[in-house]
């Protein structure tokens, strides 16, 4: 059965985007990374959350990538979290309005394989829910100062979690780690 995997780049101070969700904070700091380049393979679906899905591109102006899953490594189906759907199908993409329908969607879809989420807030609903299996934070070196943080949970509890691995390239630390149900 698919497992659910957050992968997240974050600066050293907890910021996944600058204000208003800007990415372009994370451009200059893109670069080779194997460990990104295995999870690419073996994820099978995307979950995504509307303002992630509709918002701001670390690619934008790269023709070859903007707008594309890992800059057009990857290409699948995806889920997007939302209760306001376009108008207008998007090939590939399926909009979703509720939680357990998006997770068990993505799940069937990705087989054995993960389902990767992509965006704050659905990582935290999913955290929350208890359904997010494993936390891959690529650690940027850098302070952003303001911004959408990695997980925003004020009166949140304690949660667990087990360090899998860690390594990192000379623009990143990769921290992998599995939440404790």
């Amino acid at each position: 059965m698919a497992k659910l995997l957050y992968s997240v780049s974050m600066s050293l101070d907890g910021f996944i985007a600058g204000p208003k969700g800007d990415m372009s904070w994370l451009t200059g700091h893109l670069g080779p990374n194997p460990e990104i380049d295995a999870l690419v393979g073996d994820i099978g679906a995307l979950l995504v959350g509307n303002r992630t899905f509709g918002g701001d591109d670390p690619h934008r102006g790269d023709a070859e990538k903007e707008g594309k899953a890992f800059g057009g490594g990857w290409d699948g189906p995806q889920f997007v979290l939302t209760h306001n759907p376009p108008a207008a199908p998007v090939p590939g993409v399926t909009f979703v309005g509720d939680l357990d329908s998006a997770v068990a969607q993505a799940k069937e879809a990705a087989g054995e394989k993960y389902v990767n989420v992509l965006g704050a807030d659905v990582a935290r609903q999913c955290l929350d829910a208890g359904v997010l299996d494993e936390i891959l934070t690529i650690i940027v070196p850098v302070l952003l100062g303001d911004g959408v943080r990695l997980f925003d949970r004020p009166g949140g509890d304690n949660v667990r979690l087990e360090r899998i691995h860690l390594s990192e390239v000379p623009h990143a630390t990769n921290l992998w780690l599995r939440v404790v149900h």
